[in-house]
């Protein structure tokens, strides 16, 4: 399941952020200090695809994709260095497949900025050196460990090819550069994978608003011109005001949103790019039994698909039933009528799935 994580200072909006997401009601309030246990909730991903087919199938189970998010309190300047919550905010990030970055560009006198002004590429640099910092600790510590098996003369020339490549990321973050923009080959991130370093995470930058800074926003270019030349996506949210928007029924919430010129709820528009920075796709198994949304990463096979839904079926697979989604709804919904157009197939373990493929395992264990 996609984990993403929160991040960002204190007073950023974090936890409005998670709540216009989630709906999940977590506590929001200034200087809410001392809490170390994260806020989590899961998300159905939205999509209707998986509505229609649930509405076609009427199954007895639906089970749309889903996502968990996790927020904490906000990391603080020199986190890497113990202040704040230190080390326990950084074990939380380490554990999320990507993170959702919330920087703050709205004014509020009661809710005072820490660093008292409102300047969201600096904010963003502070929190990105912090992470900085921590990878050049895990680099650290791993390094000391293979100098000193060096010095036995233990060492592998597994581990001297490790050592070496773990030098040239240290220059890297030494430079303040984090990690994603390191070139490195696929066989080196399945070397790093086991380190959970937070600059390799991929990042979206979430640019927390209110209701007056509609169109462009003259204290965010700065920040928005770094994110484009860093290749990182800013996406605009109306925090405070989404969050209340999240509980009113469709009608009056479709209203405020065109006031806003926002085409689609927060929730929605961050559940999409987090999937889209994933590379993430949906795939779906229906019938009157269940209908269920399954993610696999673009690029995968339908064996993959197989060993998503169970281990058993990737084992024993023999073929896949496809049908892509738009082809079935133009067939009247009807795998028969698929069938009779061709479009309906039958194909091996190579298969690269799309998304929105219907797909049934046919298997034997």
């Amino acid at each position: 399941m996609l984990k993403c994580g929160i991040v960002g200072l204190p007073l950023s909006g974090k936890s409005t952020v998670f709540n216009v997401i989630t709906r999940a009601g977590a506590e929001v309030k200034p200087y809410a200090g001392g809490k170390t246990e994260p806020n989590r909730a899961l998300v159905g991903v939205p999509d209707k695809r998986f509505d229609k087919l649930v509405e076609i199938f009427a199954p007895r189970s639906e089970k749309p994709a889903e996502v968990e998010f996790v927020d904490l309190a906000g990391l603080s300047r020199d986190a890497s260095k113990g202040a704040g919550l230190g080390n326990s905010f950084l074990s939380f990030v380490s554990e999320s497949d990507a993170l959702l970055h919330v920087v703050r560009a709205f004014s509020n006198a009661s809710v005072p900025h820490p660093e008292e002004s409102i300047d969201p590429l600096r904010d963003w640099k502070i929190v990105e050196t912090e992470l900085i910092y921590r990878d050049l600790g895990v680099i650290g510590n791993r390094l000391a460990r293979l100098e000193e098996k060096a010095a036995k003369k233990k060492t592998t020339p597994a581990e001297n090819a490790e050592a070496d490549l773990l030098h040239a990321l240290q220059d890297h973050l030494m430079d303040e550069r984090p990690l994603r923009e390191y070139p490195l080959t696929e066989e080196q991130k399945r070397l790093l994978s086991g380190f959970a370093f937070l600059t390799l995470k991929p990042e979206l930058v979430v640019l927390n608003l209110d209701e007056t800074q509609t169109g462009e926003v003259a204290i965010a270019a700065p920040l928005e011109a770094a994110m484009k030349e860093k290749g990182l996506k800013v996406v605009h949210v109306f925090g405070s005001i989404e969050m209340e928007l999240a509980q009113l029924d469709p009608a009056e919430q479709e209203e405020f949103m065109k006031d806003l010129s926002i085409t689609e709820p927060g929730r929605d528009r961050l559940i999409h790019e987090a999937y889209s920075l994933l590379g993430l796709i949906v795939f779906f198994t229906s019938g009157a039994d269940e209908v269920r949304a399954w993610t696999l990463h673009d690029g995968e096979t339908a064996v993959d698909a197989a060993g998503t839904i169970h281990s058993d079926l990737a084992r024993g697979f023999i073929r896949a039933q496809v049908v892509a989604y738009d082809d079935f709804i133009a067939n009247g919904a009807s795998l028969p009528a698929c069938r009779d157009k061709g479009v309906l197939r039958l194909e091996g373990k190579e298969y690269i799935v799309r998304d929105g493929d219907m797909i049934e395992i046919r298997f034997n264990v």
